[in-house]
């Protein structure tokens, strides 16, 4: 036996004993009404057998005889039916419990997971993660009792046919064994391409889900014929290794078929020569031909029982690779430890890297409690990473932040999404109502929706909408404009009344004016800190303070009029203007 093939067989009975850890009734049950499956297929054989033997060919008609045998038979199939429906409901529901088990940790782990991780896949691999995978990985599951009853009806049968006559048995001897070979050698051949049919279903789910999330740029740009191509292309490629282990099954299945029906005529010749001589009884032989008929399907539901082993072990373990990733210490929770009103922000020689790239290094940064802060900065400077690291969606390389005096680390997530509040340049609006957009099902008062619309500058359109805030936005917001989105998605953040409000160029798509509406809203309706980056000259000058940043550190900090004196902030401020202007 190879290294790989054991290797499969323990990661396999990993795999099963996980689902069987988690769910023993459910197993414990299916396996008993196999087992019964078992009894109630031996005893028709052996009923089938006497039958022939004390009925049929009897010298006497014995009716009364023919009467019990009649009823033994009706009351061994009524079992065999309740078996047969014990084991597949309880099988059933192990494995769509084991399903749902799987894909609850996976929900969790996506979620407690750092950006990075999110960064560095397609949605559509994780997706098919979660379905593809899942339900790969537990289709192992669907035949275990059945297989493992099997077992127990091939010992069973063995000992059965060795009584009738050792010759009859000899044959069974002949045939399992070569099937356990065939199964053997199956397994081996059918990991490897197993593992890449399910690469190549990731694959394809990352085409459709990138084709249909950017249709706004594929329809555009024109680009519906290389999108086709794209999806055709990864399509065929999954079909290619779809056929490459089809014909693996179409040697392997027949194979499965043809040696016990050929064992079945072979024991027929000998059997009817035993007969012939004297040897054993036509019962016998009717006995050891049920048995060999009967298994037949229990052993073709063993060899998709192996069949399927490789390509649930490949499944599982593409999705252990993700509850297998680190999510750093366990969250702290407890007491509040944040102080009430507006937040203070300290960061000190903070580092915070995607991969082996820091994009910030060593940025030092004091925020008093109340402060309006600007974070300026060109392109790539770091200013959406440091917002981000602030909010706990990044990994923290080196440093420490404060919030008030209160180490990071220190703070119960759910206090933190309490009293931090970011809001994207880029607003995700969810395919609801404006009204379901803002609250989130967080059970705002609808006074404070309204308030949060009216400070965000988004209540007069709101109130044009067709049904005004209950007016459904489509997926994404498509029914409003960019501005729009962005001010409902910054209502959003308002109505949970932050105390440390992060924009994140979260006013790009509204004009000039409504703009300066906002942030006038936010210091007349606000309590709070507010870090915003800023490419408008408007926004800059309506704060505290500046940070200006430039390859990930914070290279000057002042007043606007103050960092004026640099010469890179002032060309890049101009620049500003000059696109304003523009």
């Amino acid at each position: 036996m190879s290294a790989a093939g054991d290797g499969l067989a323990r990661r396999g009975y990993r795999l099963i004993m996980r689902s069987v850890r988690a769910h023993p009734l459910a197993h414990t049950a299916a396996l008993i009404g196999a087992l019964g499956f078992v009894a109630t297929t031996v005893g028709t054989a052996w009923l089938l057998g006497w039958i022939t033997d004390n009925v049929i060919i009897a010298e006497e008609a014995d009716r009364t005889g023919a009467g019990v045998a009649a009823a033994l038979l009706i009351g061994v199939s009524v079992v065999s039916g309740i078996s047969v429906l014990m084991r597949r409901w309880f099988l059933a529901m192990a494995e769509l419990r084991t399903q749902r088990d799987w894909r609850r940790a996976l929900l969790h782990r996506y979620i407690d997971l750092p950006m990075d991780f999110h960064r560095e896949r397609d949605p559509g691999e994780l997706l098919a993660h979660a379905d593809a995978d899942v339900n790969t990985a537990t289709m192992v599951l669907k035949p275990l009792a059945f297989a493992v009853s099997v077992v127990v009806l091939v010992i069973v049968t063995m000992g059965a046919l060795f009584a009738a006559h050792p010759l009859l048995a000899l044959i069974a001897a002949v045939v399992f064994p070569a099937l356990a070979v065939i199964s053997r050698f199956y397994t081996r051949r059918i990991e490897a391409p197993s593992a890449e049919v399910q690469r190549r279903v990731g694959e394809v789910s990352e085409v459709a889900h990138e084709s249909f999330d950017g249709a706004v740029v594929v329809k555009t740009l024109g680009r519906e014929p290389i999108e086709v191509e794209r999806m055709r292309a990864a399509s065929e490629r999954l079909r290619d290794e779809r056929i490459r282990v089809g014909r693996m099954r179409a040697t392997f299945e027949p194979a499965i078929d043809a040696l016990p029906t050929m064992g079945a005529v072979f024991l027929l010749l000998v059997g009817a020569w035993l007969v012939g001589r004297g040897s054993a009884t036509p019962g016998d032989l009717v006995l050891a031909a049920t048995l060999f008929s009967l298994l037949a399907l229990p052993l073709f539901i063993v060899g998709f029982f192996l069949e399927e082993m490789p390509r649930s072990v490949v499944s599982l373990e593409r999705v252990d690779r993700v509850l297998q990733r680190p999510v750093g210490a366990a969250a702290p929770t407890g007491a509040r430890l944040l102080p009430e009103g507006p937040l203070g922000l300290g960061i000190e020689d903070l580092a915070v890297g995607y991969g082996s790239r820091l994009v910030l290094d060593g940025v030092s940064l004091q925020v008093r409690a109340g402060e309006t802060v600007a974070l300026v900065g060109a392109t790539g400077s770091g200013k959406s990473t440091l917002l981000e690291t602030v909010a706990g969606l990044n990994d923290i390389a080196r440093g420490s932040i404060r919030l008030s005096g209160v180490q990071f680390d220190r703070i119960d997530p759910a206090e933190i999404h309490d009293a931090v509040a970011l809001v994207f340049q880029e607003a995700f609006l969810f395919a609801d109502s404006v009204v379901e957009n803002v609250d989130l099902q967080t059970g705002s008062a609808p006074a404070d929706v309204a308030a949060a619309l009216e400070s965000a500058a988004a209540g007069g359109f709101v109130d044009g909408l067709a049904d005004g805030p209950a007016t459904v936005v489509g997926e994404r917001g498509v029914t409003l404009s960019g501005g729009q989105r962005q001010r409902v998605a910054l209502a959003r953040a308002l109505v949970r009344s932050p105390r440390l409000l992060m924009l994140d160029d979260a006013t790009s798509a509204v004009d000039p004016v409504v703009e300066s509406e906002i942030l006038a809203n936010l210091r007349r309706d606000l309590d709070t800190t507010v870090l915003v980056v800023a490419h408008r000259i408007s926004t800059i000058e309506l704060a505290d303070r500046v940070a200006y940043l430039a390859g990930g550190r914070i290279v000057a900090d002042g007043t606007h009029d103050e960092l004026l004196a640099l010469d890179d902030y002032r060309s890049l401020v101009s620049a500003y203007e000059q696109a304003a202007a523009g």
